[in-house]
């Protein structure tokens, strides 16, 4: 005899199926109206959100600590106390990023803040010089060398305090004419040792830079003969706004030079989020080609990239907060350097032995061919994950 329940005689509102729960066995959806009252909705969100607590807590923890536990808790149909691997995968690698992201701005504004010339710029030779053509030699090779290390990179200094430095520099000049008892040179004079150097230390433009930077800007289209025209304006277009970046930041003001280098960041790590999850198929091919004769379907290997991936993010994760809270507490607690120090070295220690221990556990070879594989699987991953960051970088630059 059929057991009597408070869902007999009711049917499905969407499929008109007969109800025998909560849920309709035909389409799934729920015998509640969502038309509930406020505090209904608040409850709901409340089980919801606690269910998924509940998740992470079974979920992150053997995540960590667990190679493989996770994918072979997954083969074995044991699924629903965890969450599902590219929800896990993907959560985690956009908080990852996130993270890096911030560490990677503040250190590029630490650095424009505290930006110091690396090649040191004194009036050393200047002031030890004995006769007045040793003063004029030395300003010269000054303001030779101010304009060397402007050129390649090595002077952190913009333009103004450039110029602020050769005419300190002429002024120590002039003082030691005048304790020699020579004249000191006119205003007129004061460029003429170094008269390139001197112009393009203030930030002015040598005749023929005006044609340079046009003939830059103006850099030859790609031509591509298998391309369509579309592809190959779009390269165009991106080979000429990295260009411009790569100009703003070597050689424009330091408003200019911040502005390109944060706009570059944000393109690298605009883009780093989806060229990941093309990696991540690209691992399991790898390891369908090397574990081939292991009979395991395509999707398997699937399950192991994105934990293995997963596990990747978390422990990248872990390792910027790290990096940080200890960054932060140096200050305040010099004696928990070391024993962050050694804590941030096994973190980096425990990521190839568990991914050596992942794979050793889920496809149950021996030592000596898993090892093989492991170097190998690595080996190829590491020029791909190389190549995948240098397109990051290039369209980054051409954000």
């Amino acid at each position: 005899m059929k057991p009597l329940t408070s869902y007999d005689g009711l049917h499905c509102t969407n499929c008109g199926a007969l109800m025998q729960g909560e849920f309709c066995h035909h389409c799934g959806q729920s015998i509640h109206s969502v038309l509930q009252p406020m505090h209904h909705m608040l409850e709901e969100t409340v089980e919801t959100v606690l269910h998924i607590d509940g998740r992470i807590v079974h979920t992150l923890p053997p995540l960590l600590l667990k190679p493989g536990f996770l994918t072979m808790e997954y083969f074995g149909g044991r699924r629903v106390r965890y969450i599902a691997p590219f929800r896990l995968m993907f959560v985690l690698c956009l908080l990852s990023f996130f993270l890096i992201h911030l560490a990677v701005d503040q250190i590029a504004t630490r650095a424009s803040k505290h930006s110091h010339p690396l090649v040191p710029v004194t009036s050393g030779m200047i002031e030890h010089a004995a006769t007045p053509a040793e003063v004029r030699k030395a300003l010269q090779e000054e303001l030779s060398g101010l304009q060397s290390a402007r050129d390649t990179g090595l002077l952190a200094r913009s333009a103004l305090d450039q110029a602020d430095v050769a005419g300190e520099l002429r002024q120590k000049a002039n003082q030691r004419l005048i304790a020699l008892g020579a004249a000191p040179m006119p205003a007129t004079s004061l460029a003429a040792p170094a008269a390139a150097a001197t112009v393009n230390v203030a930030g002015d433009a040598k005749p023929g830079d005006a044609l340079h930077k046009a003939a830059e800007g103006e850099s030859k289209p790609v031509q591509i003969g298998w391309l369509p025209d579309v592809v190959n304006a779009r390269l165009t277009a991106l080979g000429r706004q990295m260009q411009r970046n790569w100009r703003a930041v070597k050689h424009g003001d330091p408003a200019a030079s911040a502005e390109a280098k944060q706009r570059m960041i944000n393109g690298v790590f605009g883009v780093l989020p989806p060229i990941m999850f093309v990696m991540i198929p690209l691992f399991a091919v790898l390891l369908k080609l090397f574990y081939i004769f292991r009979r395991r379907l395509y999707m398997e290997h699937l399950i192991v990239a994105l934990h293995s991936h997963a596990f990747l993010f978390l422990w990248l994760l872990l390792c910027t907060l790290l990096a940080a809270f200890a960054h932060w507490l140096e200050p305040h607690a010099l004696w928990t350097t070391s024993p962050l120090n050694w804590l941030e070295r096994i973190l980096v220690l425990w990521a190839p032995i568990y991914l050596l221990l992942m794979q050793k556990r889920v496809y149950r070879q021996g030592w000596p061919m898993t090892l093989l594989k492991f170097w190998l699987v690595g080996w190829c991953y590491f020029w791909l994950l190389a190549i995948a960051l240098m397109v990051a970088a290039a369209l980054g630059m051409a954000n």
